[in-house]
């Protein structure tokens, strides 16, 4: 299994020059319709780090921000695809977090493969860019959208309290696991709590 930061598929474009591809970019969006092939055959091709740069020769050379301007020029999935590809990840993930809890209802799936599959300093800095974009606590928001034990666990993912060493204490792991044998199939009811202090400390 490759290390945690080492999982992605996209690599650095070799001979990247970010000013170039801002220009690609504008010379896609001139005149009537949009290149659509140029924008996917620049931004898909691209690392996180190399469109931030794109983003900044953009706005260096044009005067204008990219993500603005691709808003206007694109529509539906494709840009939704294209704005996403444009944010950091930690900005992305807080963006799906507010809109999984928009108005009625919520996208519980969404909340659970952010809050589950990130890092400790991933949920930290998912928290900070939420307060700092939307002016209030993703647990505040987290707490009046939920309810009940799912709402429990999702809080304690957002404290980011996981144990992430790489050592592993077997004794500890059958024990816990004798814990929620015990809380769970080996009882009448459940005792969530055990099940939620296993799984999310």
């Amino acid at each position: 299994m490759a290390a945690i930061g080492n999982r992605g598929t996209v690599k650095e474009a070799s001979g990247f020059d970010a000013e170039a591809d801002a220009q690609r970019l504008r010379g896609a969006m001139k005149g009537v319709g949009t290149d659509e092939a140029a924008v996917i055959e620049v931004l898909a091709h691209r690392t996180i780090a190399q469109r931030q740069r794109i983003k900044e020769a953009y706005k260096q050379a044009v005067g204008k921000d990219l993500a603005d301007e691709l808003s206007s020029e694109l529509s539906g999935n494709f840009r939704s695809v294209v704005l996403g590809l444009l944010m950091l990840a930690p900005v992305y993930d807080a963006f799906e977090l507010k809109c999984a809890m928009k108005g009625a209802g919520t996208e519980e799936a969404c909340l659970i493969d952010i809050l589950a599959s990130r890092s400790n300093a991933e949920i930290k800095t998912i928290n900070a860019f939420y307060k700092k974009k939307y002016g209030k606590d993703l647990e505040d928001a987290v707490c009046g959208d939920t309810s009940g034990m799912f709402q429990r666990v999702l809080v304690s993912l957002l404290t980011a309290g996981r144990d992430e060493s790489d050592s592993v204490d077997e004794a500890q792991a059958v024990q816990d696991a004798k814990e929620i044998y015990e809380a769970g199939e080996a009882r009448w009811g459940t005792d969530e709590v055990k099940f939620l202090t296993v799984l999310c400390v």
